[in-house]
């Protein structure tokens, strides 16, 4: 799995937890298992404000664009964030 992350100047909050290839994202569950490969699923299909680009399989991999809320203090990793390869199931650990 791959998460690229969007930066934007929000006060609220992103909590994500992984499991192979469902993602919950603050506390709602989105389960990406049945995308094949090399299809696309708009981000408008899909019923989540954090969700903000396209999902996508590509070489097996799913790829995926989140919303990153941002504090008016927040460091440059958070506001220029690399992408998340491959992260562990559990928490997703988000730039501060």
């Amino acid at each position: 799995m791959i998460i690229k992350l969007s930066p934007q100047r929000r006060d609220d909050e992103l909590v994500v937890s992984k499991r192979g290839d469902v993602l919950t994202i603050n506390t709602e569950r989105f389960d990406f298992r049945e995308i094949p490969e090399g299809a696309v699923l708009p981000a408008s299909a899909v019923d989540c404000e954090f969700i903000v680009g396209d999902i996508t399989r590509l070489d097996g991999e799913l790829m995926l664009t989140l919303l990153l809320p941002c504090s008016a203090d927040a460091s440059a990793a958070a506001t220029y964030p690399a992408d998340i390869v491959n992260p562990s199931d559990g928490n997703v650990r988000f730039p501060q």
